[in-house]
């Protein structure tokens, strides 16, 4: 069954910048609410893409119906004497994913980043003890997967983690974003093919960075990804 629409080329237009990604989760949610996601999981991208992932796994959560809310831990690879620089991104459970392009005209090749993909590796494994302690990831195999992300620039990681997902089998794959380059968003529609669909509530051309279209924009520890990860565990566990 062929899935893949991009929700901004139907949906309604949203109002910008959002105030934050909490306002900016429970607007997506609701344009998730029509799609018949039942027995979803949602993983959200850590760690901006966990207070936008928490809103909409409460939102699609119902008595009978629990959505849970985990993470998927993703890490970008960069180019070693500019590391804001993505040549790449890791996420668990999968293998790096390169921009083949840009690794080209850097004049790099995947041996030369060894080392800066096994101290992503590491600081990768240290996230997922850190958020999730024992726990595995969840099982997606033959149910919808939500992945969520407080937004998409280059979309590096998101690549990566719908690529490590896409190799567990999910019945239906859904990446869900407030607000993607378009350029971007296109890409990721490419990613998901047949297997699912891209989300976003905006996509505009012009686009410096995810922070421009939020009003508030702060950083994230790790103790707020947890935080949120053990509230929506007990709101779920409490049958809201």
């Amino acid at each position: 069954m062929r899935w893949n629409r991009t929700a901004h080329e139907t949906d309604l237009p949203v109002r910008l910048p959002f105030a934050d990604r909490a306002e900016a989760g429970r607007v997506l949610a609701e344009r998730l609410v029509p799609l018949g996601l039942d027995g979803a999981v949602v993983l959200a991208l850590p760690r901006g893409g966990v207070p936008v992932g928490y809103e909409i796994a409460r939102r699609l959560t119902a008595p009978d119906r629990p959505v849970p809310l985990d993470v998927l831990v993703t890490r970008k690879i960069g180019y070693p004497p500019q590391p804001e620089l993505g040549v790449g991104a890791i996420a668990e459970g999968g293998e790096p994913v390169f921009d083949e392009d840009l690794l080209a005209r850097v004049g790099l090749d995947h041996a030369a980043l060894a080392p800066t993909v096994a101290a992503e590796r590491a600081e990768l494994e240290r996230r997922v003890l850190a958020y999730r302690g024992g726990r595995p990831l969840p099982e997606v195999a033959d149910r919808p997967v939500i992945v969520v992300d407080d937004g998409l620039a280059t979309g590096g990681t998101a690549r990566a983690a719908l690529r490590a997902l896409l190799g567990r089998g999910p019945g239906r794959l859904v990446l869900a974003v407030p607000v993607g380059a378009a350029e971007t968003v296109r890409a990721m529609e490419r990613e998901v093919g047949e297997a699912g669909e891209v989300v976003v509530l905006a996509a505009p051309w012009s686009f410096r960075a995810v922070g421009q279209w939020y009003g508030h924009f702060g950083q994230l520890a790790d103790a707020d990804v947890t935080g949120l990860l053990e509230r929506a565990a007990r709101e779920r566990e409490a049958g809201r």
